[in-house]
């Protein structure tokens, strides 16, 4: 098998593990030295993905504690390492060590690592071995045929959603990286739930992205702090409010039934600097479509106006440019490739969960045809709801190696300077 990478050659993250497996360990590759970065910093995200996290989500409950192995450093110790650790076991010998709780980046690898404890692998008992059930929708048949039978196939294995948290530890790294440099924000929101489509958007909220500090923080506090949904209502992650407690309707609904519905999700990057990426072949766009449009259950990926720029004509969709900037943004942030200042604008478009409870006509591994019906199992009915944090982090990712790319080919503070927002003397 290929080495498999996130991101590209100035910044990238590499992630092992499988659902049922004993953790999922990340490396991030490329981040400059001196970003202070803490544990809790990697936590605020994880704790957005992690199973558990969402009354509207999966039953299975992990706490996805992570821990920092290294890349990290501080003079004070104390600090460096306080407050997490490790310990494992072989045979009579046992070791326990400290690991890192707050530092700063060295420039090397870092490291990190986040064990699996609610497994329930019994419930995948149906699966196993050449007459084990294929589940439809799900890359079970491939898999197994591919590894000549050797795949593991508790939960999914190592095509569970569990391996997002890679994406979110390099894209919690890259985050903090543009937010510290250039003042980058990534947000999400769910935009639509089966049929159900939101009557506001994200990107027409953000608009040009020049926002205030307060109305961004107060944006951000939305889509993403839980604590503060009353109690008994649900969380569902969108800027329109009468659609979200409609859609959390829909997806309690399929539940019920035994079923799953898809989602949109909407991801913008606010404050992403001008000039970032290249144009044909590795052009960001492309970078990004195959990054989003990569992850596990994504059907559909557009960018800036997407599907609805077919319909219009080129006075319509065409945006006015004046000294300041562009004045609409149904570009979505990029042209030829390379970013214009204005937000990035994708959506991305997830199918319903293949894990459901209703009868279904499916075959064994050896090809004996069957009537498959699911015997256990903990699942998300609606894949949107935990989706957001890690395609904001693939966002990220991506960014911030067009970022560095085009730091490494241009010397000088004016290197991300398009519109200077100067009349002309």
């Amino acid at each position: 098998m290929s080495l498999e990478l996130l991101g590209g050659p100035f910044f990238s993250v590499a992630g092992a593990g499988e659902s049922h497996g004993p953790g999922i360990t990340s490396i991030v590759f490329g981040c400059p030295a001196g970003l202070r970065l803490t544990r809790a910093d990697l936590q605020a995200q994880l704790d957005r993905r992690k199973p558990g996290s969402n009354k509207l989500g999966t039953p299975r409950r992990e706490g996805d504690k992570v821990v920092i192995l290294s890349g990290l450093y501080d003079a004070d110790h104390d600090a460096l390492l306080g407050g997490a650790g490790v310990s494992t076991r072989v045979g009579d010998d046992e070791c326990a060590t400290a690991t890192y709780e707050v530092g700063f980046t060295t420039g090397e690898p870092l490291a990190a690592l986040v064990l699996s404890a609610a497994k329930r692998s019994a419930d995948y008992a149906q699966f196993l071995g050449a007459s084990g059930d294929v589940r439809p929708g799900h890359a079970d048949l491939v898999k197994y045929h591919k590894s000549r039978g050797y795949t593991d196939p508790r939960g999914g294995g190592r095509t569970s959603y569990r391996s997002t948290i890679s994406d979110v530890i390099g894209g919690t790294v890259a985050r903090h990286f543009l937010a510290e440099h250039f003042g980058t924000v990534f947000v999400s929101a769910i935009c639509q739930v089966g049929e159900l489509k939101a009557n506001q958007h994200l990107a027409d909220l953000v608009g040009s992205g020049e926002m205030e500090e307060a109305a961004l923080s107060e944006l951000q506090s939305r889509l993403t702090d839980t604590d503060a949904v009353p109690e008994g209502e649900d969380f569902l992650p969108a800027v329109d409010g009468d659609f979200a407690l409609e859609a959390a309707q829909l997806i309690k609904e399929a539940r019920k039934q035994g079923d799953s519905v898809g989602a949109q999700v909407e991801v913008v990057g606010i404050r992403v600097p001008a000039l970032a990426g290249e144009p044909l072949y590795d052009s960001l766009k492309k970078r990004l479509m195959g990054s989003l449009g990569g992850l596990h259950a994504v059907q559909s990926c557009e960018m800036g106006s997407g599907q609805a720029s077919v319909s219009r004509h080129g006075s319509e969709h065409n945006d006015p440019i004046r000294r300041q900037g562009y004045q609409t943004n149904h570009h979505g942030g990029l042209l030829g490739g390379i970013t214009t200042g204005s937000p990035l604008v994708f959506r991305v478009g997830f199918k319903p969960t293949s894990t459901i409870t209703k009868m279904q006509s499916s075959i064994q591994k050896d090809f004996e045809e069957i009537d498959y019906k699911l015997g256990k199992g903990r699942h998300d009915p609606c894949l949107g709801i935990r989706a957001g944090v890690t395609v904001e982090s693939r966002m990220a990712i991506e960014v911030m190696d067009a970022v560095l790319a085009h730091q490494a080919s241009r010397i000088g503070p004016d290197a991300f300077n398009l519109f200077n927002n100067k009349e002309p003397s």
